[in-house]
């Protein structure tokens, strides 16, 4: 019986590509950057299953060239970048990898609100730039977590660990999300809001994890960034296109708001002439939350299991669409 035939998009960690390889015939993009569009194309043709990455569109036109298609196992939470509902059409079934980088992306959170309340890439900047010629009681200047308050939207995983570590910085937490969460409120003393605008107007720092869909496609636009506070910053770790960037620039470049601080950006590589690169008051990351020796080996594992259990016929560890089985008869 011939061995199914896999394409991984980027090479990822070994003891994962070495499980696929007991199972299955694996081929890996080696190049950096993300295999180009033509390429993807063809090398995804032929293919029983797809290891991908965010960076990968999973289309309909994808699926129309790789016609004998069982699984897309993107190794990201976030399924943005696969047409969940084409593939169930087709009955191609998607993985996903959850939970396993839950805490990295949390730890990454509180390391972007420090960086900005404490301003620490000011002060390196300021240092590097030999600027720093005396101490005084006024120079650099930043803000307390401990005893302000944090907004999150979207108390999911990831939001509830932000929760936690923001409780053991000495924060006050105000959440919302469409479903209530009594029990963590009672074991962590979490405050429920109403409304996301209530959270935007009573926090210090807003922090966002929703996923990217259509409906929360610029979620904070100019309207939502005038309703926080003067001193407020805004942290998102999600998805870039979660904010409209160009009413981020404008808010605080006008003043709006006090800073950002971003993993995240509507274009990504942010292009090098996006005036919010020229704002001091702005934290920019790659897009590196998850990016631990630990947490990317969790991921490469949870995409692979997914990927062998689809192929196997066997439920799979984190899957985005088992309706997809209808569609094949499974």
């Amino acid at each position: 019986m011939a061995r199914p035939k896999v394409f991984v998009t980027r090479r990822i960690d070994q003891g994962s590509l070495d499980l696929l390889a007991q199972h299955a015939d694996v081929d890996v993009w080696e190049g950096w950057f993300p295999p180009p569009r033509e390429e993807l194309l063809a090398r995804s043709a032929g293919r029983d299953a797809l290891l991908t990455m965010v960076s990968d569109r999973v289309d309909g036109s994808l699926m129309d060239g790789a016609s004998g298609l069982v699984v897309v196992s993107n190794m990201a939470t976030g399924l943005d970048n696969v047409d969940v509902a084409e593939a169930t059409r087709r009955g191609v079934l998607v993985g996903r990898t959850p939970g396993v980088l839950d805490a990295t992306c949390a730890e990454f959170t509180i390391a972007l609100l420090l960086a900005s309340a404490r301003r620490v890439l000011e002060g390196d900047r300021f240092v590097r730039a030999g600027q720093w010629e005396t101490w005084h009681p006024k120079q650099m200047v930043g803000r307390d977590l401990f005893d302000s308050t944090l907004g999150i939207i979207g108390l999911g995983n990831i939001g509830l660990e932000v929760a936690i570590r923001a409780r053991a910085l000495g924060m006050r937490v105000v959440y919302y999300q469409r479903h209530r969460r009594p029990d963590e409120e009672e074991r962590l003393g979490l405050e429920y809001a109403p409304s996301m605008e209530a959270v935007l107007a009573a926090a210090d720092f807003v922090s966002l994890h929703v996923p990217l869909t259509s409906e929360t496609h610029h979620l904070i636009g100019a309207r939502e960034l005038r309703a926080m506070q003067p001193h407020a910053v805004l942290v998102n770790t999600t998805r870039g296109a979660v904010v409209d960037q160009r009413a981020l620039y404008e808010a605080l470049r006008e003043e709006v708001i006090a800073g950002a601080a971003l993993d995240v950006t509507e274009v990504e590589p942010i292009p090098m002439d996006d005036p919010i690169l020229t704002l001091p008051h702005v934290v920019i990351a790659p897009h590196i939350a998850s990016a631990s020796q630990g947490s990317r080996a969790r991921m490469a594992d949870l995409a692979a299991r997914n990927l062998l259990a689809a192929l196997n016929g066997e439920p799979m560890p984190a899957c985005a669409n088992p309706e997809a089985l209808e569609r094949r008869g499974g």
